[in-house]
């Protein structure tokens, strides 16, 4: 399009010369104007180079601006991405530190299950073999009763006797012997029922709940009963009773830790073992056909003691939905 402008400005000019040729007489002068118009287009050709050369700076300089642009964009991108990466990385960090914690529990949980199986039967060993000492002790005891004593199966020659020995005064003789044997029996039977020390009840009660350590239900529950009989408004009492039905409970007497549990509700309703003992109560009664009555005493748990431990709410919930009670118990 320059190039155009060019030749329009020299076809001008020449036609300009061609006119007005005739008219000029000195060949000085016409040199002179094809002097000025060869000035004249070099001027216009650099003016027109010059806005040529911006226009090609300025479309340089633009697509200089747009590569900056898209590395810029580039840089930006590959920023994004290695954060990502990293967040990526951190994920699987954390995925695979909660796999290790989940495979460490899992261990402990299942070690914790051996442990517990072996006490449990421990426990059943311990209580079989206290059973079964029992069992032998008393067929022992049988045994030495049925035995032949000497003298006794065999009539035996007693010996004569004098009459200045029948002339004394037998009356006495026979009242001190009665006498003395009443007191002999007496002593013995006191003796026999008689377990826990002459100390305070709080040795008492250590004493008691001894016997259960060592798995001696049967002189527990004697010790137990003796030491309710003997101090009934002690503050340990309570315990006493719930231990005392714990002793039917473990030997799955049913019937009488019922009665004992019952036992410990009616009259202990404030002591410490009272929300143990009324969870009991209700098991009990559930394991002897009384269902309904059972259910009421363990969805009533909550009611009654709404202070009790975490753990003895948790277990009545267990139990609860275990023996499948209708909230109409509660």
């Amino acid at each position: 399009m320059i190039m155009k402008f060019i030749l329009k400005i020299f076809l001008v000019v020449f036609l300009f010369i061609f006119s007005f040729g005739t008219s000029i007489s000195d060949d000085h002068n016409v040199l002179q104007i094809l002097e000025t118009l060869k000035q004249d287009i070099k001027t216009l050709e650099r003016a027109v180079y010059s806005d040529s050369f911006e226009k090609k700076n300025n479309e340089n300089n633009e697509n200089l601006i747009t590569n900056n642009e898209s590395e810029e964009a580039l840089t930006r991108h590959l920023l994004k991405l290695t954060e990502i990466e990293n967040q990526f990385r951190d994920l699987t960090n954390k995925f695979e530190e909660i796999n290790f914690k989940l495979d460490k529990l899992s261990n402990r949980l299942t070690k914790l299950q051996s442990d517990n199986q072996l006490r449990f039967e421990q426990v059943e060993k311990t209580m079989g073999n206290v059973v079964s000492t029992g069992a032998a002790t008393l067929s022992e005891n049988i045994s030495e009763e049925d035995k032949i004593l000497p003298g006794t199966s065999e009539p035996q020659d007693l010996g004569s006797i004098s009459y200045k020995d029948m002339t004394t005064s037998e009356t006495t003789q026979q009242t001190q012997s009665v006498d003395s044997t009443s007191t002999v029996l007496l002593e013995s039977v006191e003796s026999s029922e008689k377990l826990l020390p002459q100390d305070s009840p709080e040795k008492q009660y250590e004493f008691a709940t001894s016997f259960l350590k060592v798995g001696d239900y049967n002189t527990a529950e004697r010790a137990l009963k003796e030491f309710v009989q003997t101090n009934p408004n002690h503050k340990l009492a309570g315990n006493a009773q719930y231990w005392f039905a714990e002793t039917f409970r473990i030997r799955q007497l049913y019937v009488d830790a019922a009665s004992a549990y019952l036992e410990g509700y009616q009259k202990y309703p404030k002591s410490e073992k009272a929300p143990d003992n009324l969870l009991k109560l209700g098991v009990s009664l559930v394991q002897i056909g009384e269902k309904d009555q059972g259910c009421m005493m363990i969805t009533s748990l909550k009611k009654e003691y709404p202070e009790a431990s975490q753990s003895i709410l948790q277990k009545a919930k267990y139990e609860e939905k275990k023996f499948e009670c209708k909230k109409g118990n509660s």
